[in-house]
């Protein structure tokens, strides 16, 4: 199995601006560009915030034991169902998570995570 890796990093507004305009660049020109997976916080309090112990656990335990439903995941986090879909929805707006809606017999949300290792990225 391939190990998938996704960056975590900080990069400053300008910095962020730039790269989409580089993007938006390419894409004019017909040019495919190369595709990026990342994110990235304008500073390290913020990437603190998304990174907390707590939100490391869900990221772990969705990756592990691959629970098919926010139910299962809190139940297995032994916490409650409210906070757990209060940091999932963060760990998503950010781009760290992912939730499927499933419609089998009662509609249902899956948590997914796409990666291994989370690499963490800051210049100096």
């Amino acid at each position: 199995m391939k190990v998938k890796t996704i960056k975590v990093g900080v990069k400053s507004a300008d910095e962020l601006l730039e790269d989409a305009g580089d993007y938006m660049k390419r894409v004019a020109r017909g040019e495919t560009p190369p595709a990026r997976k990342g994110v990235y916080f304008e500073n390290v309090t913020a990437m603190r915030k998304a990174l907390t112990e707590k939100r490391l656990e869900i990221l772990k335990t969705i990756r592990h034991e691959k629970p098919a439903s926010v139910y299962a995941l809190a139940k297995l986090l032994d916490r409650s169902v409210k906070s757990v879909v209060t940091d999932l929805h963060y760990l998503e707006a950010v781009g760290l998570v992912d939730l499927k809606k499933k419609g089998e017999g009662r509609e249902r949300t899956e948590p997914t995570v796409d990666y291994d290792n989370i690499r963490l990225e800051i210049a100096v």
